[in-house]
């Protein structure tokens, strides 16, 4: 076996501490936050030494976006090559299932989805710092926006206003079913299993789009509506 030149050799190797570094910093990330370990706890996690981690990344914050990265990019890009494929035809599912799925798949079952990064994302969300806040908008917002606009063209009758709201509903069913803590599988005695994307994905691109089909209900009406719940919960 051919030995590889001392310089291809060298750059290998640094590579390979560089993933081993993204990794340790994912992992120590994920369990206590961006603010809770320290540049020297990921290097010794990785087998790696501070000088390597400042070589490839410049700071801890610069490591925190090059985790984030390796994946949101992956995810930005599957979702927006998944929309355009997305169309009204026979033989097709109905287009808003199609949007759905489109937006939900990569994160939840792409090449960059999984547990792993599913569970650094839900610590970053719950910090809710200005980083986070710059990460995700540097990231994903491209990606959202053209997502956006198709539901909107998808659903012309629907305010802006409760299209964002019903957005923020996807995204919030997204990451809990992500984040997995385990509720729903001792609530339905394990019926129901987020663990299995295929599963998760089936089960929610269905009910997401019956969501967003669903008419508008005026205050009087959302109160109306309440009071009848009420009134069915006091007896």
């Amino acid at each position: 076996m051919t030995a590889l030149p001392l310089e291809k050799a060298g750059e290998a190797r640094g590579e390979l501490t560089r993933q081993r570094i993204l990794d340790a910093a994912q992992k120590l990330f994920s369990e206590h936050g961006s603010n809770g370990v320290s540049l020297r706890a990921i290097t010794a996690e990785a087998g790696a030494n501070s000088a390597a981690a400042n070589y490839h990344f410049g700071s801890k914050m610069g490591l925190l976006e090059a985790v984030f990265a390796r994946h949101a990019t992956g995810i930005a890009d599957e979702r927006e090559t998944l929309l355009q494929d997305c169309r009204a035809e026979p033989g097709r599912p109905p287009l808003l299932e199609q949007i759905v799925r489109a937006f939900l798949e990569p994160g939840m079952r792409g090449q960059h989805g999984g547990n792993g990064f599913a569970r650094f994302r839900g610590r970053m969300l719950a910090e809710n710092t200005e980083q986070t806040r710059e990460l995700y908008a540097r990231y994903f917002n491209d990606s959202t926006g053209q997502f956006l606009d198709a539901l909107q063209d998808a659903l012309p009758d629907l305010s802006s206003h409760d299209l964002h709201w019903r957005f923020h509903i996807m995204l919030g069913t997204m990451v809990y079913t992500l984040a997995n803590p385990g509720r729903i599988q001792i609530l339905s005695n394990g019926d129901c299993d987020p663990s299995d994307p295929g599963q998760a994905l089936d089960t929610l691109v269905p009910m997401i789009a019956q969501l967003f089909r669903n008419p508008t209900m005026s205050p009087a009406r959302t109160s109306e509506t309440l009071h009848d719940i009420n009134s069915i919960q006091a007896k």
